[in-house]
């Protein structure tokens, strides 16, 4: 009963600093809409990386409790993990914004030192980069929704209703995760010089489709996507030792 008593405050004082972090994010988020110059907005956008940062710690809490057996009852948990969730869709807003421009003056700045090739060869790092983001979070926002839909169900067996939400959130979860892993290779791919941007380019419209548009009832997924692409080498980088990880900063962890 103790450790229960324990672990009852320890997730509402968890719960408290959700609710103090989304206030403060949202109070930085208007300052960075409302201000009057770069130095300014570039103060405020450091303050809102702050926050989000203490907002996945506190995210990173909650899924372990979500995952717990010990907690019967997890929709505030699962509430309080949507909640993240939103304001990390928000900062990736801003965080784009940012990059993009960043590159325009970038751009401006040395546009007759930059090799075009190279250019095209990191925004196709970066677009690849921000995908594999966008997708992730669409796979935690699932894993989010699975579960809340199994805890608001009171008997072990789901209705009709919910068992097919919940079939439809475990192909998208299927799907999605295929896609990040052919991205990632491709990643990994471009950084050995084992494929061409052309070839990459060449699936951007295809892959920016799906991420947008897979949860809609009239989607239809592309089979085809990565056939063009050499599968014996896509294979071999599949199990390759480097980590796709130091590509991708930010939220995916």
């Amino acid at each position: 009963m103790a450790d229960k008593r324990k672990l009852q405050g320890e997730i509402e004082r968890c719960l408290k600093k959700v609710s103090e972090g989304v206030e403060t994010f949202e109070d930085i988020w208007q300052k960075v809409n409302n201000a009057t110059n770069s130095n300014q907005k570039e103060k405020y956008e450091n303050d809102l990386k702050k926050e989000i940062k203490k907002l996945q710690r506190l995210r990173d809490q909650i899924k372990t409790w979500v995952a717990s057996n010990d907690i019967k009852d997890k929709r505030q948990l699962l509430e309080n993990r949507k909640l993240i969730e939103t304001q990390m869709e928000r900062f990736k807003v801003v965080e784009r914004e940012t990059k993009t421009k960043a590159y325009s003056k970038e751009g401006l700045g040395l546009a007759q030192k930059v090799d075009p090739a190279q250019k095209e060869r990191d925004d196709t790092i970066q677009w690849l980069t921000d995908s594999i983001e966008r997708l992730t979070l669409q796979v935690d926002q699932f894993e989010s929704e699975v579960e809340a839909v199994q805890a608001s169900s009171k008997k072990k067996k789901l209705d009709k209703d919910r068992q097919g939400r919940v079939d439809e959130l475990k192909t998208l979860l299927e799907r999605h995760r295929y896609h990040i892993k052919q991205l990632e290779t491709l990643l990994r791919m471009l950084d050995n010089s084992a494929v061409e941007v052309e070839q990459i380019k060449n699936i951007k419209d295809e892959v920016e489709y799906y991420i947008e548009a897979s949860q809609d009832p009239d989607f239809e997924e592309n089979e085809y996507l990565y056939d063009d692409f050499d599968m014996e080498e896509m294979g071999r980088y599949n199990h390759g030792v480097e980590d796709p990880g130091r590509y991708i900063g930010g939220l995916c962890g």
